[in-house]
């Protein structure tokens, strides 16, 4: 099915484009694999029209609900990379979802794996983007370091290209729905990647052995906000994502970005505010496509 509208990312800013979106007339899907930092906070006293302290996960719910009523599609699972086609193409762990615009409001990037050497060869062998990088890898031995779904995506995106891949749990089970003969499980933990002046060479492991790599592609967890910007393409700092201040709007036409991963005051009621601007944006390129009028909120 074609939405006009796919929204990753089911926090606060995810589900206020979504209801902006939807009211304006999209058909609408969010999808997002849990409420990113509010899965793990407790009360909420900050957030206006709530004289008591609410429970995260109660203004989650109640958003959740808010959004189902109005006709909104929410999917719980993971998104493991976008692409641009002829429309725009949303991977997750089961399926290939499409959609005339997006909105990315997957909250703040996860932090890298804390592997001693990892940093010193970023740009030098290891890389944060298999879609990005694979190419550059053909007929070479690659390590995928993370023991989720998003690594073993990103063990299967460099199948064309590599002629070994190895998959390192460091020490964690390997907990993806999917498993392929066509690269090595590897549970140990690892000690740390080493190279010379030029790039990387080798990872040790903790129990003395060495493995040779001619790269190494960081999965550690989900894909963040910056992973799915590589992969498509949008603008960023490196931290988070570049939007315009006007309308959430990235450099890409037709994708928009809203809350944490934008940056700024990483509070809820922001967040609400960017996903609002994201929701009205999408809705007006997805009308402009259609030769219609662009629309104004008229509503509160």
């Amino acid at each position: 099915m074609l939405y006009d509208l796919i929204v990753v990312g089911k926090g606060p800013a995810g589900l206020s484009a979504a209801i902006y979106a939807i009211r304006a007339g999209l058909s609408v899907l969010v999808i997002g694999r849990d409420t990113g930092a509010l899965a793990t906070a407790d009360l909420i006293e900050n957030y206006l029209g709530f004289p008591e302290p609410i429970h995260a996960a109660k203004l989650m719910s109640d958003s959740e609900a808010q959004a189902r009523r109005l006709g909104v599609e929410i999917l719980t699972e993971e998104v493991t990379g976008l692409l641009f086609m002829e429309n725009y193409g949303v991977h997750t762990t089961t399926q290939e979802l499409e959609a005339k615009s997006l909105v990315i409001a997957t909250g703040m990037p996860r932090k890298k794996a804390t592997v001693p050497g990892l940093s010193e060869f970023e740009g030098r062998g290891v890389s944060y983007c298999a879609t990005c990088d694979g190419f550059f890898y053909r007929g070479k031995k690659v390590a995928v370091i993370g023991n989720g779904d998003y690594a073993f995506k990103e063990a299967r995106e460099l199948k064309p290209f590599a002629s070994h891949i190895t998959l390192l749990t460091n020490d964690r089970p390997y907990e993806a729905i999917f498993s392929d003969e066509a690269f090595t499980i590897d549970l140990r933990k690892i000690a740390k990647v080493t190279g010379d002046e030029i790039k990387v060479r080798q990872i040790e492991m903790a129990d003395g052995s060495v493995l040779e790599v001619d790269g190494v592609f960081v999965a550690e967890g989900t894909a963040s906000a910056l992973d799915l910007a590589q992969k498509l393409g949008l603008a960023n700092d490196g931290k988070v994502i570049t939007v315009n201040n006007r309308d959430q709007e990235t450099n890409l036409p037709g994708v928009f970005a809203a809350g944490d991963c934008t940056g700024g005051l990483l509070q809820i009621a922001v967040a609400v505010g960017d996903g609002a601007r994201a929701g009205m944006a999408a809705a007006n390129y997805v009308r402009k496509l259609s030769g219609d009028k662009e629309i104004k909120v008229l509503w509160h």
